[in-house]
């Protein structure tokens, strides 16, 4: 095991994280991977198994200081890690671009619902159950790597619905919907204690303050 590697696993998916002064051992590690699922009755499915660097934004690479392709392995510039797409260079525009091609498909489903006559009331909850809440899978994770135009197409896509009557009128911004969603994800790692982003947290600071009485 190499200092500095990584391997984060969820359920069948294997994700291997090399920093760039141990890129000399991405092979090895990929053959680790490929012996443990042996040794499991497992196989590693190399059609499937994408690899991906990413590059310092705004520093020009040499060609030479980027590792070669790992062997029947494919190099690509984006993949899907549990429904959200990251880029190699690390910003939200593709998983955005590929969020609002997915519910503008939904918005079909709802102009059917609406053209047999449901209730304003029932569809808007069919909005915030389908669109809304694809809108806002996941968004603590992606939304900081966000840039203005992302928050403008967002915002844009909301209001869009609204207009057409998808959703109610009273429906907050998309930044306060994400807001509420970051402040619900923040008080579930505080009120449970076995959170799994518990320890990401920093120690609390205990200040203990004796102010001098003074007269007024």
């Amino acid at each position: 095991m190499c200092r500095g590697n990584k391997v984060v696993k969820f359920a069948d998916d294997t994700y291997v994280i090399v920093p760039a002064e141990n890129s000399e051992t991405c092979a090895t590690k990929l053959s680790h991977v490929n012996d443990w699922a042996e040794r499991n009755n497992l196989r590693l499915n190399c059609a499937k198994t994408k690899e991906m660097v990413f590059k310092a934004k705004g520093k020009r690479e040499c060609a030479a200081q980027i590792p070669l392709p790992c062997d029947g392995i494919e190099r690509v510039s984006s993949l899907t890690a549990l429904r959200v797409v990251i880029n190699d260079r690390l910003t939200a525009a593709d998983h955005v671009s590929s969020l609002l091609t997915s519910c503008s498909r939904l918005l079909y489903a709802l102009r059917v619902l609406r053209n047999h006559g449901i209730p304003a009331a029932s569809m808007n909850n069919v909005f915030r159950s389908t669109v809304l809440a694809k809108l806002l899978y996941c968004s603590p994770a992606w939304l900081g790597f966000c840039l203005a135009a992302d928050h403008a197409r967002l915002y844009a896509f909301l209001r869009w619905c609204q207009r057409l009557g998808y959703c109610s009128r009273e429906t907050p911004a998309i930044t306060g919907l994400f807001d509420e969603a970051d402040d619900t994800l923040f008080g579930s790692i505080l009120a449970i204690s076995n959170h799994v982003l518990q320890l990401y947290l920093p120690e609390r600071s205990l200040s203990q303050y004796n102010l001098r009485q003074r007269t007024h």
